[in-house]
């Protein structure tokens, strides 16, 4: 099935390149969950006044049955790591699968359960 995907780039030209990696990210999120109704991705830059390094945020936005969304946004981190595009738009896409493969788990019922410490009173106690 084909995810639907919608693109947008702010405070920069849309790029066919980079348009193109994310289609390539974005098809491969159905391998972690494969019911996600749609797909929304921002690629922003700086406002033109910055000067030095660009540093590019991603935001993702994953809709899902069962929850609203699974919302990724990875703003500028300290380091200029997100400098290049690309660097941003994989990263992002690494926690998006992250969040599905999370969610994916907690739907299932595979997630640990804790059990209470020796030292502490159950609940039944």
């Amino acid at each position: 099935m084909q995810i639907p995907l919608d693109i947008s780039f702010r405070n920069m030209d849309p790029s066919p390149a980079v348009e193109a990696r994310i289609r390539e990210k974005a098809a491969k999120l159905e391998r972690f969950h494969e019911r996600i109704i749609s797909c929304t991705v921002v690629v922003e830059a700086p406002h033109r006044h910055h000067h030095k390094g660009k540093i590019y945020s991603v935001h993702i936005d994953i809709s899902v049955p069962g929850k609203d969304h699974l919302i990724v946004d990875r703003a500028k981190p300290a380091d200029h790591a997100h400098e290049d595009v690309y660097v941003a738009v994989r990263d992002a896409f690494n926690a998006a699968v992250r969040q599905l493969e999370d969610y994916t788990r907690r739907m299932r019922g595979n997630v640990k359960a804790h059990t209470a410490s020796r030292g502490e009173p159950s609940a039944a106690e």
